[in-house]
């Protein structure tokens, strides 16, 4: 069922992204004039379609792209019947090439005005949810794998990021942070500051490992919750409410030390410590043969809340899509320089489709969209031959120069571009085929 509910967040949010990138280049298209002849979401056989005026409008039986076709432009399709033909007054060609660089950049403008809409609109529904750096420094933090490889030991507090302070805790492992060339961490450590470098390939390093980008959490203070019943704890005469301070004389003020001696203590009888309404009290308590004396818990770290005006959540929200961009240009810049492996870096329609995951939130689906729809246009920017960016150096060259480039040689620079996609796409499915089987 989550595979399914998966694959159905997949396509539902791609054809919305890659409906609003070709709605782009038709809206501006027909601005000026342009016949455009179709507007498809995803590839052949088309599995839907009807014609309106002079354009057919069609849904694709892939969900893996889309296309507009305007009359008189060379495009992915390769169709070069026109260039034979004069120039008629509603084909791509025969416009101004002010006008022609519009239509390109016109799927790139309503990626971007998407993304930046859909993350004001989460900023200001939900506002802001998070634990701050003096909350966690109350408890220190807890390393995982790739923490203590780092050098990060239980109870380290984090005071500076690349040595300036920071209010969120989750800057900490934000993309920003980790992609931050020379970046490191100041951490107090017995009362003495210790620096720990981030390395340039540790997003390689998370993605290889399977961990989570969470390296290092906070240590979690907790009370009990609930307990189960006919379990050790209802034996023990533990209650809701209870804070568990020991177990055999060990500390358990933080959940992971309750969780480490309960598991060495699986199967046995133990000496509990508890405080209720300010008193320690005493008591025994059978640990069962997985490790667990049968309650659950809640954490104590306080969240901190924010909320957003309009104003705010326009300049907020725009911030943080914007920054999708950049992070985007750095990443690309490391895989360039050779800093970041592209081989762990890149991924298909698989690895896309695991963003999504296997459970349905309006706010997650909502998030990975307008995500998706800042990567695609800075991907769709880029100067490669058959994109949108592509298409824009050549008119670039056009308005500065005052010379067209040739239908023969525009043909063959897709001829290019389409070869450059297919190897690009071929490569993120092995990607993701890689990183599932081996």
């Amino acid at each position: 069922m989550q595979t399914l509910v998966m694959i159905v967040q997949f396509i539902l949010g791609l054809s919305i992204i890659v409906g609003i990138h070709e709605l782009g280049h038709l809206l501006f298209a027909k601005l000026f004039g342009m016949r455009v002849e179709s507007y498809t979401i995803g590839f052949p056989p088309k599995i839907f379609r009807f014609k309106w005026r002079e354009t057919e409008y069609g849904i694709g039986a892939l969900p893996l792209g889309g296309s507009v076709k305007i009359a008189g432009m060379i495009d992915e399709s390769l169709d070069t019947k026109h260039t034979n033909q004069p120039p008629q007054p509603w084909e791509f060609r025969s416009k101004p090439a002010w006008q022609r660089l519009l239509v390109m950049l016109g799927g790139i403008m309503l990626n971007a005005l998407t993304g930046i809409f859909i993350y004001i609109c989460i900023t200001l529904t939900l506002g802001d949810t998070y634990l701050s750096k003096e909350e966690v420094n109350k408890h220190g933090i807890l390393p995982h794998s790739t923490g203590i490889i780092l050098g990060f030991q239980e109870g380290d507090k984090i005071i500076h990021i690349n040595g300036k302070d920071f209010t969120n805790f989750a800057d900490v492992f934000s993309p920003r942070t980790l992609l931050e060339t020379n970046g490191y961490y100041t951490v107090e450590r017995n009362g003495q500051q210790v620096r720990i470098d981030i390395p340039a390939n540790l997003l390689e390093k998370l993605a290889a490992d399977k961990e989570k980008v969470e390296f290092v959490s906070p240590r979690i203070p907790f009370v009990i919750k609930a307990i189960q019943p006919n379990s050790g704890a209802q034996q023990a005469g533990l209650h809701p409410g209870d804070r568990i301070m020991e177990i055999n004389r060990q500390s358990t003020l933080y959940f992971n030390q309750l969780q480490a001696i309960l598991q060495a203590h699986a199967g046995h009888q133990v000496a509990i410590t508890y405080l209720r309404n300010g008193n320690l009290e005493h008591t025994t308590g059978q640990v069962n043969a997985a490790g667990k004396l049968g309650f659950c818990t809640n954490s104590l770290l306080e969240y901190q809340k924010k909320k957003y005006n309009l104003a705010q959540a326009i300049v907020v929200g725009s911030k943080r899509a914007i920054e999708i961009v950049r992070i985007n240009v750095v990443a690309l810049g490391k895989i360039i320089t050779g800093k970041v492996s592209a081989s762990k870096s890149l991924s298909g329609p698989i690895g896309i489709a695991q963003i999504f995951g296997g459970q349905f939130d309006w706010i997650h689906f909502w998030n990975i969209v307008g995500f998706l729809s800042m990567v695609l246009a800075f991907t769709n920017l880029l100067p490669i031959p058959a994109l949108d960016g592509g298409h824009a150096v050549l008119l670039g060259y056009e308005l500065i120069t005052g010379r067209r480039v040739s239908g023969k040689v525009l043909e063959n620079i897709q001829k290019v571009g389409l070869a450059i996609l297919l190897l690009l796409i071929a490569y993120g499915f092995f990607n993701d085929l890689r990183k599932l089987f081996w």
